[in-house]
């Protein structure tokens, strides 16, 4: 059993992570020492959630006091019938207008129980961010659990623990206490798995908020870097704007308030079952200009400039601005305490990309912006578009963003100085200690978040 280690990855892509720290340009600026420091600790802040949760207030519908008012007093509520004695406290952000930050309190020193419930990798990563197990999640539980008991919930590490299994005794970590809501019988019974909360969480190792069901139409769950992509996007009222890998909505919807609604929001997501999510968190934050097609992006242009059509495939220069928000490897998100994934799988995503980039740029009118963004942490689907980009498209030009909160580019991908200044890179391990007390704004909330890149591009 393991006790919150770095995140797990086969050996070849932790060569390769090691790699983007260790070329010959980066140690050119740094000590070796110092960049293998910094790799290690990747690996770590990885495996933990970031030190605050970010919620995007819909303040195209009231202002931020208000929402925060609103909020704070939701939260009093949960903690009331939770018997919880922490307070929770609702920050604003001092440099985006549309943000408010939690403050998360953790690891905290749990005792863990003899019974326990196992559950997918997925389901504890949502847990150490403050939500409930739900049973869906559930992997393994006790031969006679009964709702009312109290458990210790263990996240499986390998994707090994067997459905319905009464123990496992894999590589699993420690993620908090719980009450079962429901009876063992009935989480494994027959049928598919029932919806709702399987057990809710009493004793989290990280203490942050849930935010199942909390003012729906006011507040958004969403990662700090995520909600800046949008204000570097600088969507304006009355233009078209295309998100090319739009599921599940958050930054299609951010878009749209941007605007205060007022324009054109074209979302596209080629995986049918995604686009229903889209539309209700669009009808869920009162958006009405949004219009989301399953279809996919790289197809997204049209063989016949002349056809006016409404939905896809567009016109060459159809869009004023475009989110290109890239499908990615993901090795930014947090916390991930396991990959199991391949070099031959974290490798795969870049000639994508480059589709998607050459789609971006034939619908992008003249004088329009393109943002290009990943919540990965590797060099080849970051800055090595970048340069990529700028060398097969000599139209694009790097812009400034603002705001610019994150770190510039990283080298090692061929661009000059002035060019990484332009860039914004999130990472974690630059600002993240686990024995360092929460310091104040915004250091702190700025830098430890998920790992995540922006680029800003203008169509010349």
């Amino acid at each position: 059993m393991s006790v919150f280690p770095s995140i797990s990855l086969k050996p070849e892509v932790t060569e390769y992570l090691k790699s983007i720290f260790l070329n010959n340009e980066v140690l050119a600026a740094v000590h070796h020492q110092q960049a293998e420091r910094r790799f290690q600790k990747l690996l770590t802040c990885l495996s933990h959630p970031p030190s605050y949760t970010c919620v995007r207030a819909s303040t195209h519908l009231a202002p931020l006091e208000e929402i925060r008012q609103k909020l704070e007093e939701e939260l009093k509520k949960q903690q009331m019938s939770s018997s919880s004695a922490d307070e929770v406290q609702i920050l604003p952000h001092p440099q985006i207008t549309d943000v408010l930050l939690l403050p998360v309190v953790g690891p905290r020193p749990v005792k863990q129980l003899s019974s326990e419930v196992v559950v997918g990798a997925q389901c504890g990563s949502a847990v150490l961010r403050g939500a409930h197990v739900f049973a869906p999640g559930i992997l393994a539980s006790p031969k006679y659990m009964r709702a009312g008991d109290v458990v210790s919930v263990f996240s499986d590490l390998e994707e090994k623990c067997t459905r319905a299994a009464i123990s496992f005794q894999g590589n699993k970590v420690f993620v908090g206490n719980g009450v079962a809501e429901m009876d063992r019988s009935r989480i494994f019974g027959a049928g598919e798995s029932p919806r709702g909360v399987g057990v809710r969480m009493v004793e989290p190792l990280y203490q942050s908020p849930s935010f199942d069901g909390v003012l729906p139409s006011l507040v958004f769950l969403q990662n700090l870097p995520s909600v800046v992509v949008g204000h570097v996007l600088g969507p304006r009222p009355g233009e078209r704007i295309l998100d090319m890998c739009a599921a599940p909505g958050g930054k299609t919807c951010h878009i749209a308030a941007l605007m205060k609604d007022q324009g054109e929001v074209v979302a596209l997501e080629k995986v049918r079952n995604k686009i229903d999510r889209i539309r209700q968190n669009a009808q869920a934050l009162q958006l009405k200009s949004i219009k989301a097609y399953c279809f996919n992006s790289t197809q997204a242009v049209s063989s016949d400039p002349a056809k006016e059509t409404e939905g896809p495939p567009f016109p060459p220069e159809s869009f004023d601005r475009v989110l290109l928000d890239a499908p990615c490897s993901g090795l930014g998100q947090r916390p991930i305490m396991a990959c199991t994934w391949g070099l031959k799988e974290i490798c795969s995503y870049q000639p994508l990309q480059r589709k998607l980039f050459h789609a971006a740029v034939r619908l992008l009118k003249e004088g329009g912006v393109l943002v290009y963004s990943t919540c990965t942490v590797t060099l080849a689907e970051n800055e090595e578009q970048v340069a990529w980009a700028l060398e097969t498209f000599p139209c694009l030009k790097l812009q400034p963003q603002e705001p610019h909160i994150g770190a510039e580019g990283m080298p090692g991908a061929g661009l000059s100085p002035e060019q990484r200044g332009l860039l914004q890179r999130f990472s974690p391990e630059l600002s993240w200690d686990q024995t360092e007390a929460a310091a104040p704004l915004p250091r702190r909330a700025d830098g430890d978040t998920i790992g995540f890149f922006i680029a800003k591009f203008l169509k010349t």
